[in-house]
Order: C-alpha cells, then structure tokens, then sequence
C-alpha cells in the first residue's frame, strides 16, 4: 500500500502556500501522489500545473476535474499539458460532481451521468493518444456534422499516450463504471468493513472488459487526525461528515446520505440530514454516529493508525490518501511525518 496526500480545496484557512508546502513534504517523504479537488471556489489543474514545477517526483492528481465544467477535448489538452510540465506525472481523475453544481454553477443538465462518463473517457483517451478524434455519441458529437469542422488531433506530442484515468465513484453503478473504464478509483467514506460490497461492483466492472482487480488503483481518501484521544480527534471530522451526509446535495440526491444508508446508517444519515437542511448544523454534526467516523478516518495515536492501516491494506486499498484535519501548516507537516512512521511501523508499504 502506497501514500498519497489529498488537498481539497483552497479555503480561507488553507492557502496556495500551505498547500505547496505540504505537497513538497510529501514529495521529501515518499508519498506517490498529492491530489487537488474542486466545487464551486479554486480549480483543480492550475493548482496542479503550479506544483509540478515546484516538486520533484510526486506524482500530481485531479480529484477530480469536473466532467460539466470542460468539454472532454479541453480536459485532454489541460491532461496532457500538465502531464508534460510534470514529466510525466500526472493522474487524470474526473467526476460528474452533483446536481446542485453541475446544474446551478456549470448550467450541464446531470440527467444520465454515466453514459456521460464513458463519452467523455472516450474522447480524452482518443485525444490524448494524438489520434483523430471523430466521436458520434449520445451527449458529444465530434466535428460537428452540419459545419465547418473537422476531426482533429492533439498538436503537441505529450510524454504518454496513456495518461491514468481515475473515476470518483459513490453508487454501486458507478463503481461498476470505474472498473470497466477507468485505471482506478477516487474513494470517500471508505470503510474497510464495508469495503467488499463496492469492491465487488468494481470487479464486475473489470470482468466486463475481461480484467482483474489486480493492477487497479484504489484510492480512498481518508481523514487523519493525530491524538492520544480517539474521541477528542473524531471531534474535528464531524463537521466535514456532517457537511456531505447532511448538505451535499438536495433531500433526494445525496450520494453521501446514500451511501451511509448502504453502511448501516439509515437512521442517523436520515437524521443528520434533517437537521443540517434544517440549518441546524451544530445538531448535524453531533448526530454523526462515532463508528461511522472512526470506521471511515485514522484517529488517534501512531499505534493505533498502524493498526488500521493493516486494515485498509487487506480490504483492498493500493494508495491511502490522506486529508488532514490540522490547525495550520506546521501541524500538517508533522501529521504527514507521523502517517509515514505509521505506515513503516504497520509493515504494509511498498
């Protein structure tokens, strides 16, 4: 089992200097992959395209590149252009985000996500591989047959034809599509517990294409919070789960509510929504049950995390990404040190 460091955002606590200095610690200490999110704020590739030149041999990945947010051509020029800067270093990892975004900020209609994920896999993989790219598909439809266009290749000859491609992925159909389609998947929530049951449709994915799980990256990202006291850490994740069990979406689509459901979480994911839609979000984060966040995070003492790390690594999981939950950057920096003593410590890395 490999490391990995997942960013999130930029936020009014967590600047671009904060997060470079954090991507260049794990660079020093041999994690594989620093990943940058996007919603609505700061995008993904530019804060990509900074850090590659200012990291070595720190592989660099979009979690995620929002599908509505770019035509799958513009997705492949920005792929292959930070693959490039990078030398090589790049994961393209891309999701349909949820309606509220995709709808409200991009304007994309979210009807039929994934037959739209596997077009626009499609035409980046054409793209990037520098081979003409004529695609006749339900949502794209490339060149345009009643103008002007032509099929088109990529001007510029990238380090890879193959940049890996990973899918966020959250229902059971969608996991599904990740195994078939894509080198890995960008996990949350990830419970080692429960990990059989996703890990299931990602195989069936796989066996559809006439593939193993073996070779496939799973990714989860995974909450870290360094203390002797397993309670008082679960503490600071309980914002963050109550925000996407709770507020993540509308009453009727919430992947994250649903996927609590599916843990054994029913009632408390009923709940927590209830009272986070309510704008009752103190109430929300309270009423996050205590095993679903340890279930779903690293708390506690080095020991411990060691421990729990031997068991993410039998259920499954190639690359633990973790997200800090730290106060500031020097904390973080520490946190990223510790993980690493961890993973020595619990013998399961590579």
């Amino acid at each position: 089992m490999r490391l990995g460091l997942s960013l999130g955002y930029q936020t009014a606590w967590s600047t671009p200097a904060d997060h470079l200095a954090l991507a260049q610690e794990a660079d020093r200490l041999g994690y594989t992959v620093v990943w940058a999110a996007e919603a609505y704020g700061s995008d993904s590739p530019s804060m990509l395209a900074w850090m590659a030149g200012q990291t070595k041999r720190i592989d660099l990945g979009s979690a995620v590149m929002q599908i509505p947010g770019r035509t799958p051509a513009m997705t492949a020029m920005t792929a292959a252009t930070i693959d490039a800067l990078s030398g090589g270093r790049f994961r393209l990892g891309l999701g349909v985000s949820g309606p509220q975004v995709s709808e409200g900020w991009h304007g994309v209609r979210f009807g039929r996500p994934l037959a739209r994920t596997r077009e626009f896999v499609d035409i980046v993989r054409l793209a990037v591989a520098r081979k003409e790219v004529a695609y006749a598909g339900e949502f794209y439809t490339l060149p345009l047959p009643d103008g002007p266009g032509k099929a088109l290749r990529l001007g510029f000859h990238p380090p890879r034809e193959h940049i890996p491609t990973y899918l966020a992925a959250v229902g059971p159909k969608n996991l599904e599509l990740a195994g078939e389609i894509a080198d890995g998947w960008l996990a949350v929530f990830y419970a080692p517990e429960f990990a059989e049951e996703q890990l299931a449709a990602i195989r069936a994915g796989r066996a559809r294409v006439g593939k193993e799980l073996a070779g496939f990256d799973v990714v989860p990202s995974v909450p870290v919070v360094i203390g002797d006291d397993v309670a008082t850490c679960a503490e600071l994740v309980r914002w963050y789960a109550a925000l996407y069990i709770g507020g993540m979406g509308s009453r009727q689509q919430n992947f994250y509510n649903q996927l609590a459901t599916r843990m054994g979480y029913g009632d408390a994911a009923r709940e927590v929504q209830d009272l986070y839609l309510a704008k009752r979000q103190r109430d929300a984060a309270a009423a996050v049950p205590m095993e679903l966040i340890d279930r779903t995070s690293l708390l506690g003492p080095k020991e411990r995390i060691a421990e729990r790390m031997r068991e993410y690594a039998a259920a499954g999981v190639t690359t633990l990404s973790v997200t800090l939950f730290v106060a500031d950057r020097d904390s973080g920096v520490q946190t990223l040190r510790t993980v690493a003593e961890a993973l020595d410590l619990a013998g399961v890395g590579e």
